[in-house]
C-alpha cells in the first residue's frame, strides 16, 4: 500500500484525485488544495470522497508531530512552494507536474512565453521537488504541437490540461508501484520567471508584436496585454479574440476584414 499526500488545484486535479482514490494499492493520506478559494473543485472532490483536508500549515504541523506520514507526495498545479517536512518526510519524494517544458521554462508565465517565443511545440514536465522552484531532477516530459500564430494562453492551457491528465495518471501509478524513486535526468539551466515579472510583460512596449502579445496574455478573467491611458490599464483584444467570444449566431459585415 502506497500512502500519498495529494496537492493540487483546478478541475484536472479533482479528477486525478478521484481516479487515484479508486486505485488498488493506493491510500490518500490527505489533500492540500486551493481551499481558500470559493468553489474549489479539488476541495469538493476531497469532501465527497471523505478524505482529510489540510492547509499548508496544518499539514506541516501534523508532519512535525508524526500524525501525517506518507510515502509519496504528488503536486498537480499546487500553488505553494514546498519546504521543511514536505521535503524530508516522504521517502519516495514528491513529484510535481509543471505545465511547461523544463529546464527551459521555470516559474510562471510558461504559456505566455511559449507564444511570445514562437514555439511550435509545448509540453508538461514531471520532476521531483527540491528546496527551490522547478529545479528538482527531471523524470519525464510529454510534448505536443502548438501553433504560435493562432494560440492564446487560454487555448494553450486547455491543450496542456488535456495532456496532463493521462500523463499524470500513468506516471503516478508507476511511482506508486515502485519502491524507489523513478529514474531522473538533470534539470539545469533555463529561465525562471516570477509572477511580478510575468505581470510586467503584459504592458505593450514600443517594438512589440502587438497581435502576438495580445494572444499570449489572453486568459479571462485575468488582465491581458494592456496599454496605460491617464494612469488606467486597458486590456486589448484583436479580431481573432472578438470572433472567438462572439455568440455563435452573431453576424457582422466586417468580420475578418480588419483588426480591432
Amino acid at each position: 500500500m502506497t500512502k500519498i499526500l495529494f496537492m493540487g488545484r483546478k478541475q484536472v486535479s479533482a479528477e486525478l484525485l478521484t481516479y487515484l482514490h479508486g486505485q488498488p494499492g493506493i491510500e490518500i493520506a490527505g489533500v492540500l488544495t486551493d481551499s481558500h478559494l470559493q468553489g474549489s473543485p479539488t476541495t469538493t472532490a476531497a469532501q465527497k470522497l471523505g478524505l482529510p483536508l489540510f492547509t499548508f500549515d496544518t499539514a506541516l504541523e501534523a508532519m512535525k508531530a508524526g500524525r501525517l506520514k506518507y510515502d509519496l507526495g504528488i503536486s498537480v498545479l499546487y500553488w505553494r512552494k514546498l519546504r521543511d517536512e514536505f521535503l524530508t518526510v516522504p521517502p519516495r519524494g514528491t513529484i510535481n507536474f509543471h505545465p511547461a517544458i523544463l529546464p527551459e521554462y521555470k516559474g510562471t508565465g510558461g504559456y505566455n512565453l511559449a507564444i511570445m517565443d514562437g514555439l511550435s511545440e509545448w509540453g508538461i514536465s514531471a520532476h521531483y521537488v527540491d528546496a527551490s522552484i522547478d529545479t528538482g531532477e527531471l523524470i519525464e516530459i510529454v510534448r505536443f504541437p502548438m501553433d504560435p500564430d493562432t494560440e492564446t494562453a487560454q487555448s494553450l492551457e486547455q491543450k496542456s490540461m488535456d495532456e496532463l491528465a493521462p500523463f499524470a495518471r500513468r506516471l503516478i501509478m508507476q511511482a506508486a508501484q515502485s519502491e524507489a524513486k523513478l529514474p531522473t535526468t538533470a534539470n539545469v539551466g533555463g529561465r525562471y520567471v516570477s509572477r511580478d515579472e510575468m505581470e510586467a510583460m503584459k504592458e505593450i512596449q514600443a517594438g512589440d508584436d502587438v497581435d502576438r502579445k495580445i494572444r499570449a496574455f489572453w486568459f479571462p478573467p485575468y488582465d491581458g496585454a494592456y496599454v496605460v491611458i491617464n494612469g488606467q490599464k486597458y486590456t486589448l483584444v484583436n479580431r481573432q479574440l472578438l470572433e472567438e467570444v462572439a455568440p455563435s449566431n452573431a453576424t457582422s459585415l466586417f468580420a475578418g476584414k480588419a483588426n480591432a
